[in-house]
């Protein structure tokens, strides 16, 4: 799994797989510099926001909604547009402007996170406006959606014993998948990516009245901020990366890395479970480790019935277990459901963890801005309602912008040669995430290529000083990741070492809070390289 979603409450189920197109369509793929003509764009950098009461019950009354309008194809401005939906926490004190968050995914939507978890945001609110929003084909922007593709991609997958010795029955399966999510999405399918996003942003920047955009990006909303640092550098503020994704990797590279993270975090999450006498695989940490891997084969040859009629099989068991190891907070819930399921054969608790495949689980509406002065036509672009949100729209736009974000489309005959070098490296990176991450390494076949700007040009950014934030226990960006890419971002890129377990650190530790916060809030930076410890010890 490819993704880097937050950790966040919203967010939390899903184990997905990163992959899909960027040109689905057949249409050439969007010009990927920024600025651009601003004659021609000038009517989306003159307009303004007009901010409303959120209209969706249980909305907090404090949240306001409004929405942008950005060009379907920055290339060809007169040819259609996109409406984003925002959401925002008004400043309390004083106002610096706004700064804006991205959760992560990609694929995750903005507006129903900051509503549901933006409580650890308030601080924020003596300063800013606290801004998040949607990005194009995600939520009620447009949202791409694959149909019955998704259950294609997964019938390859999150299959156990797929061959993938010989994969061109699997690699038939993805092409359909890929076809499928092209007549489900639409217009916006072609224009999807961080490259359009990150030029969305500058359009919403100008539109919230900010000369500089302040922006705190969490897991790939690093990806996001940094290609915004290199395509408009004279206009990035104070920016934050927590959980810094990558700039260079190929996909078999993220997957081998990120079977290692959660291994890591896997043997940490034993370690500590072995010295409760409640933990279902015994006192002894090497023979845990043992079991876990017994029980994940044990379910894929004998899958247990769930209360909903489905099965649960091993590789559901570890997209579960994966899920669950983005918080150290989420540990004691992970060994009562890993105990119900030993004990009793009960997966009660592991489906709590599990939003994938067969198991997935229905998640609610997004939350609805109020219609700023009227809704066009959702083939125009419009918004949507949050009851028409896709059901697959996360797990289809993870597919797109990371396929579009990514140049490598390798032949038939070259995934099958990498498959069988690929294999061994995976299982020894992890006995237990190593099959499971190997199988999404698939998904951007047949797609068209994506682009190549983020490898080739996003890096050396001239703009102010950026906080990079590293945990060393995040199984899903390792910590090396922060540190390459604060090297290719250069001088401009100051690394704080969160010495910590989970994905992120914003939430999980008080002092890698503490200095975001100080940063954001009065532009006071800790020195590259120091740290933060564990919660218990406050760090430096």
């Amino acid at each position: 799994m490819l993704a880097k979603l937050s950790k966040r409450p919203a967010l939390r189920r899903c184990a997905l797989a990163g992959a899909a197109a960027l040109t689905l369509l057949g249409t050439a793929p969007p010009a990927a510099g920024g600025g651009g003509d601003e004659s021609t764009l000038s009517r989306f950098y003159r307009q303004k926001i007009t901010w409303s009461a959120c209209e969706s019950d249980g909305m907090p009354r404090d949240l306001q909604c409004g929405k942008i309008t950005v060009p379907l194809d920055y290339a060809r401005p007169a040819a259609g547009t996109l409406e984003l939906a925002l959401a925002r926490y008004r400043a309390t004190a004083g106002k610096r402007g706004s700064v804006v968050l991205n959760f992560g995914g990609p694929g995750g939507a903005g507006v129903p996170e900051l509503a549901f978890g933006g409580k650890e945001f308030m601080d924020l609110t003596d300063e800013y406006d606290v801004v998040t929003f949607d990005p194009r084909g995600v939520g009620r922007s447009s949202p791409v959606s694959c149909g019955e593709g998704e259950d294609e991609a997964a019938a390859v997958t999150d299959d156990p014993s797929a061959d993938l010795s010989h994969p061109q029955d699997a690699l038939e399966k993805l092409k359909k998948a890929a076809d499928l999510c092209a007549e489900h999405s639409g217009a916006v399918l072609p224009h999807i990516g961080t490259v359009n996003a990150s030029r969305d942003l500058d359009v919403m920047r100008q539109a919230l009245g900010d000369k500089k955009l302040n922006y705190l990006g969490f897991s790939y909303g690093s990806r996001l901020g940094a290609v915004y640092a290199a395509q408009f550098p004279d206009k990035v503020g104070r920016m934050v990366f927590d959980g810094v994704d990558t700039l260079t990797e190929p996909l078999t590279e993220q997957g081998v890395a990120g079977a290692r993270g959660q291994q890591v975090a896997l043997e940490a999450f034993v370690d500590w479970c072995v010295k409760d006498v409640a933990c279902p695989f015994g006192q002894d940490a090497r023979k845990a480790r043992e079991s876990v891997v017994r029980l994940i084969r044990s379910l894929d040859e004998d899958p247990v019935p769930t209360e909903f009629g489905n099965r649960l099989s091993g590789q559901d068991l570890v997209g579960a277990i994966g899920s669950a190891l983005y918080s150290k907070e989420w540990w004691p819930s992970l060994e009562r459901a890993l105990a119900q399921l030993v004990e009793d054969g009960d997966a009660s608790g592991i489906l709590t963890f599990t939003n994938s495949g067969v198991l997935r689980t229905s998640p609610g509406p997004s939350p609805s801005p109020s219609p700023n002065g009227g809704s066009p036509d959702e083939s125009d672009g419009g918004l949507v309602d949050g009851e028409d949100v896709p059901l697959d729209n996360l797990p289809a736009a993870l597919m797109a912008i990371n396929c579009a974000d990514d140049p490598d489309r390798p032949t038939a005959g070259r995934i099958t040669e990498d498959l069988r070098r690929l294999r061994a490296e995976y299982e020894e990176a992890s006995p237990v995430f190593g099959q499971y991450r190997l199988t999404q390494v698939l998904m951007c076949y047949g797609r068209p290529k994506g682009t190549d700007f983020i490898r080739d040009k996003v890096k050396d950014v001239d703009t102010p000083k950026m906080l990079l934030v590293g945990t060393r226990g995040d199984p899903a960006t390792p910590y090396r990741w922060t540190e390459e890419t604060a090297e290719r971002l250069g001088s401009s890129a100051v690394v704080l070492d969160n010495k910590g377990e989970g994905h992120t650190g914003y939430a999980s530790s008080k002092c890698v809070h503490r200095k975001i916060d100080a940063f954001l809030l009065y532009g006071s930076l800790p020195p590259s390289g120091s740290s933060c410890g564990p919660e218990n010890d406050e760090g430096s």
